[in-house]
């Protein structure tokens, strides 16, 4: 297996281990924030639509699958993780043969996964549905968006691992301009589904589907016809087991620590569920809402994941360091700022989704009582991601489990049965758990800072 160090061609891939860090970082974080925020417009828009032109017990019921669809799309996304970490490492260190090798078993490990999970979520969707205690005006059209959103699953997840390559290479673009394309046209498919054939919440999951299998295939067509160093080859399409095995390494400890941390928060959504249907739909726009305000913690901590593996492959662990710390800090800085916007437009932002004011006055309590602490989730995040770029993907699993499903269920536990049943005290479990993780995960990172392992 040959290594070269000589410098890369010119090509769509960047290159972290060379340059300014904190301009390579923002290249590298910027198009993927603006990908992650066109890829959550496919839900938010479905609400809009559902909110404004079919009813509160429908938005409560896309609400309502929010948590199912994504303890199936977390797991995935940290098989992702694992294939990220390992070709970003690859990369680095300039092994394109074995590279090559870690592309072919990614997509062909993924295209087995996904016919699994949609097999598996389809036949689970009423079993999970009565197990979060979801109210009987919400559960059949829940139950009707579910199975739709879940059989056509396959297209998000094969255009997540196809991005997730090109990511791992430092291209961010090109995911971006699929998802540009292809969420306006899910607007489109939403309008015509909906106002057009009047085919209400199963016409949005639909237009959903749709759209993702669109930016699926046009993933795969850029993997098959690129000359680059990341091409897909489907004569070599086959699972090399020793590579899977450093893949599973490390995206099997996130998404163990994915799909639990979702499954907690399906008990989180039971507990709202008690307040009625109102309630739930005020939870779901303040979910959606804080998606938005999470998607620069989230990129910076990709980027900080691609950064660091790119960096340890290279043997420059100070520059690791380095990016660590600026992801941190511009994470922290982006998402003050857009939390005390939406805190201070809090009701227009809520009412985007109904025109229904105790939903509204709902959205607006859970807003203003949680957005401050996602700055202690931005230290969760890119930490985890910086680790995880090390190849320690073991303990951002246990410590996020700890604060995220041990402390969490703990807390309401005790408020709901010995203080207080309250929507407030309710919603600010997730505080609780942001901020446990934070003072210990910070404990942790600093124990590693200069021990990277292996991949």
């Amino acid at each position: 297996m040959s290594v070269s160090s000589a410098p890369l061609k010119k090509t769509t891939v960047r290159d972290m281990t060379e340059g300014s860090i904190v301009k390579q970082i923002i290249l590298f974080a910027l198009p993927l924030m603006l990908g992650n925020v066109f890829q959550m417009l496919y839900n938010t828009v479905d609400s809009i639509v559902v909110g404004n032109f079919v009813g509160t017990q429908a938005l409560a019921a896309v609400g309502a699958t929010t948590m199912i669809v994504n303890m199936m799309v977390f797991f995935f996304n940290g098989f992702s993780t694992g294939a990220g970490v390992v070709i970003s490492n690859l990369f680095g260190a300039r092994d394109m043969k074995a590279l090559h090798k870690a592309i072919e078993t990614t997509m062909a490990a993924t295209f087995l996964l996904s016919l699994l999970f949609t097999v598996a979520g389809v036949a689970a969707v009423r079993p999970m549905l009565r197990f979060m205690s979801t109210p009987e005006d919400v559960f059949d059209e829940a139950t009707v968006y579910l199975q739709i959103y879940i059989g056509g699953i396959s297209g998000l997840l094969v255009y997540n691992m196809g991005s997730g390559i090109l990511r791992a290479v430092g291209d961010t673009m090109r995911p971006l301009y699929f998802l540009i394309l292809t969420s306006i046209l899910n607007i489109l498919l939403d309008l015509v589904f909906v106002l057009g054939l009047h085919s209400g919440i199963a016409g949005v999951a639909w237009a959903t589907i749709l759209s993702q299998f669109i930016s699926a295939f046009l993933t795969l067509l850029l993997l098959t016809r690129s000359t680059d160093i990341y091409r897909l080859t489907w004569h070599d399409l086959k699972i090399d087991r020793a590579i899977l095995g450093r893949i599973f390494a490390v995206g099997l400890p996130a998404a163990i620590q994915s799909v639990i941390t979702a499954f907690s928060n399906v008990f989180v959504q039971s507990y709202v569920n008690f307040f009625g249907s109102s309630c739930m739909a005020g939870w779901s726009c303040y979910n959606k809402l804080d998606q938005f305000i999470m998607l620069p913690m989230q990129s910076m901590a990709m980027a900080a994941t691609t950064f660091v593996s790119q960096n340890i492959g290279a043997g420059k662990e100070n520059r690791a360091n380095k990016g660590t710390a600026a992801a941190v800090s511009m994470s922290v800085g982006v998402t003050a700022v857009i939390a005390a916007v939406l805190c201070l437009f809090a009701a227009p932002a809520v009412g985007l989704f109904t025109p229904d004011g105790s939903v509204i006055a709902f959205g607006v309590l859970f807003i203003r009582a949680n957005s401050f602490f996602l700055m202690f989730n931005c230290v969760n995040h890119v930490l985890a991601g910086a680790l995880r770029g090390r190849g320690d993907s073991r303990g951002p699993m246990i410590i996020m489990l700890l604060s995220f499903v041990g402390i969490r269920q703990v807390y309401l536990y005790i408020v709901t049965h010995f203080i207080a049943n309250t929507p407030f005290l309710v919603g600010f479990g997730y505080p609780v758990g942001w901020t446990t993780c934070c003072i210990i995960e910070l404990a942790y990172f600093f124990l590693r800072w200069r021990k990277p392992r292996q991949l």
